[in-house]
Order: structure tokens, then C-alpha cells, then sequence
């Protein structure tokens, strides 16, 4: 197929890329460059050194004889949009192409501003120009588990069967998002299902949890090819930030009472989901909705996991309870429902002690590289 991956050069966008590749699929990237942009705005950087995105193409290049094609602009610019989809003509259209970062999302209000414009627009320039130039491409939006927030019953997978007054009818879950970030998100996937419904796109949103790791197959063939690994306090994830500070000899800093539970899944079958959504295309009209992470777990149970594998590596760490920088809930209910991509095929890579000890080690080998400052939080609300 020909696919396009916005956000191609990001962290779940460039290992999907090389994948989809090597699995013999026309693969085009189109990027703005904007995530190595927020690392100097916040005087941050991922613990793995990044090539740019032009050496990492010419390595792959090398190694396997494909090529990635590689437009560079913005969503938010219909024309460059228009122009990308006229050339490509693209099966498959696989969108990471937004700013991810619930804090920075919160920094301010023309960071909120930013997020939202750039998120939602950039969407909507997508559903048209899809609906515009390719009609049947299917689109495949990464959306986000934090949409639906941490109410007290079960999450399911999109939709919910609501009985009402004697009636009865299926109706999109209830969204409780935690950060103008998450909110965008929500806009995003009213305004594909309004396109699916009124248009006849065909649309898949991938409500993902948590992405952990680092390699894939293919980032590890080569230096050049390695993937991001985020620790900071405003795009890092908290099982990053743990690993970061067992190995520099800081206590683990949870947030809180450290109940928070999400959805979590390892970076390779992040790739993995893609291909099954694209291998299984929604249907004209179909706007689809799979929960996408595999396993559950709190943060504390995250600290607790670090401690003990970082232990074995002869690395003595304690757990530290900080202030919450977050309006959130600290102990919660939490269970939803993931089935759809493992009825699919899905062979999850679940967090084992050799999985963790993995990354761990990966760690060790970098942390020189580890900015003491950024693993802090700055950023409440």
C-alpha cells in the first residue's frame, strides 16, 4: 500500500515508518520538525542521541535499498497538505502528526492555544483533503486512553449501550479529558466521526495508552536509526522517568499517593497495531474506535518495578512521594475494555523483568546525557 505517516519523525511515527517499510509498503513521511523545536524551547533533549531526519532516511536507505519518502511542512498549511496528497495518492493515511504533551499543553494559555489550533486544524485539513482528493483512503488517528478520563465504570471500546427511559441505543462514550491536550483529541475524533457519518471516510481512531521502550527490529540495526526516549517533566512518561533516575542514583519521584492507573504498551506493538488497523480497513462510513494498550498499571506499581529491576543491577534506589503537579485523581477506579486489535492478531509484548531490564540497561549506557534539571516537574494545574 501507499501510506503517508504524519509525524513520521517522532517517536511513535519513525519506528511505524521503518516497519511498515520493511514489510514492503510504499512509506512517505511527512513531518514539520517542530518536536526537535520543543527540545530547545525547553532546553531539553531525548536521553538517545537523534540523527536528523535526513541521515536517518540515507541510513535506512542503505541498509535495506527502500526508500522513505520524506515531505517537510505542516498540516495546518492546506495547500502543502494538497500538494503531499496529489503526489502520494495514499491508501493509507497514518496521523501522530500532533503535539502529544498533556504539560505542555498546560504551560500557558497560548501554549493551550497552540495545542488546539495545531491539533484540531491540522485534523480537519486532513478530513478535507482526504475527502477532497482521496475518498476511499482510510484514516488511521492516533487518539489517546485519556479521553475517556477515569470514570467508575468500565471503559469500553468507543461506544457504550445506554438504556433511557424505555429506549435503548449505542452512543459514543463519555469523555472526561484531563488537559487542553486531551481535549483536542476529543475534538478530533467528534469532528472524524461527524466526517465518517456525513462523507463516507473510512476512519479508525486508536485510543492508545501509554507507549514504553525504546527498539523495534529496525531501530536497532543501526545507531543512526535509533528511536526517541523522553524523561523530561513535560514530554517524558513516568516508567522513562523512573529509569532514568534509578540509573543516576535519584530517588523514584511518584506523584502523589501513586494510584493513577493507565493503559500501557510496548513501542513495538504500537507499530504492530498500525498495520493491523491498515491490513483491516474500516468500511465507507465506519468510524471505528479500538483501545489500544495491553496491559494496567498504576504508577506506584511502575516505581515498584523499577526498584526492584534496578536492584538486581546493583543499583540501591528509593521511592520518594512528591506533590502532585496534576488536578487529577490519585486512587481511582480503573478497567477497560481492549479485545478489538487482539481479536485482530495483536501478540502483545507484555512488561516483563527482561523487557525492563532492557531499557534499563539502555539507560546505563546514555545517562551522561541525562539533564538533572528537566526530570522535575514545572507545570501545574
Amino acid at each position: 500500500m501507499k501510506i503517508i505517516i504524519a509525524g513520521g519523525d517522532g517517536f511513535c511515527g519513525w519506528p511505524t515508518a521503518l516497519y511498515l517499510s520493511k514489510q514492503g509498503h510504499d512509506v512517505s513521511i511527512l513531518d514539520n520538525g517542530l518536536r526537535r523545536e520543543w527540545d530547545k524551547e525547553l532546553g531539553s533533549n531525548s536521553l538517545t542521541p537523534i540523527a536528523s531526519l535526513e541521515e536517518r532516511v540515507a541510513c535506512w536507505r542503505n541498509l535495506t535499498g527502500e526508500t522513505l519518502h520524506t515531505f517537510i511542512g505542516d498540516l495546518t498549511d492546506y495547500t502543502f497538505l494538497n500538494h503531499t496528497l496529489n503526489q502520494v495518492r495514499p491508501d493509507v493515511f497514518v496521523h501522530f502528526g500532533e503535539q502529544r504533551s498533556a504539560p505542555y499543553s498546560m504551560i500557558d494559555r497560548e501554549h493551550a492555544v497552540f495545542t488546539q489550533t495545531n491539533n484540531v486544524v491540522g485534523t480537519l485539513n486532513v478530513i478535507y483533503a482526504i475527502k477532497e482528493i482521496v475518498p476511499d483512503c482510510h484514516i488511521i488517528k492516533l487518539g489517546t486512553m485519556g479521553e475517556y478520563g477515569t470514570p467508575n465504570i468500565d471503559i469500553e471500546e468507543g461506544y457504550i449501550k445506554i438504556q433511557h427511559k424505555g429506549r435503548e441505543d449505542v452512543l459514543p462514550f463519555p469523555k472526561q479529558p484531563g488537559s487542553m491536550y486531551h481535549l483536542s483529541k476529543v475534538h478530533d475524533s467528534h469532528n472524524l466521526m461527524f466526517a465518517a457519518r456525513a462523507w463516507g471516510l473510512r476512519v479508525t481512531d486508536l485510543n492508545q495508552g501509554i507507549v514504553y521502550g525504546l527498539h523495534t527490529d529496525e531501530t536497532k540495526l543501526d545507531p543512526i536509526l535509533v528511536n526517541r526516549l523522553d524523561y523530561d517533566g513535560v514530554f517524558g512518561t513516568a516508567l522513562n522517568r523512573f529509569l532514568i533516575q534509578a540509573a543516576i542514583g535519584h530517588d523514584l519521584t511518584v506523584y502523589g499517593e501513586g494510584g493513577q492507573t493507565r493503559g500501557f504498551l510496548n513501542i513495538a506493538d504500537t507499530v504492530r497495531c498500525i498495520e493491523i488497523a491498515a491490513l483491516h480497513p474500516a468500511d465507507p462510513g465506519e468510524f471505528r474506535v479500538f483501545n489500544q494498550f495491553t496491559q494496567e498499571f498504576s504508577v506506584l506499581d511502575l516505581a515498584k518495578k523499577v526498584q526492584k529491576i534496578s536492584k538486581e543491577e546493583g543499583y540501591q534506589i528509593d521511592i520518594a512521594h512528591i506533590e502532585n503537579p496534576r488536578f487529577e485523581k490519585e486512587t481511582h477506579y480503573y478497567k477497560a475494555s481492549h479485545t478489538k486489535l487482539i481479536e485482530l492478531g495483536l501478540s502483545p509484548h507484555l512488561l516483563t523483568d527482561e523487557i525492563l531490564r532492557g531499557i534499563f540497561r539502555t539507560v546505563i549506557q546514555y545517562k551522561d546525557r541525562v539533564l538533572r534539571d528537566n526530570m522535575l516537574p514545572k507545570i501545574k494545574w
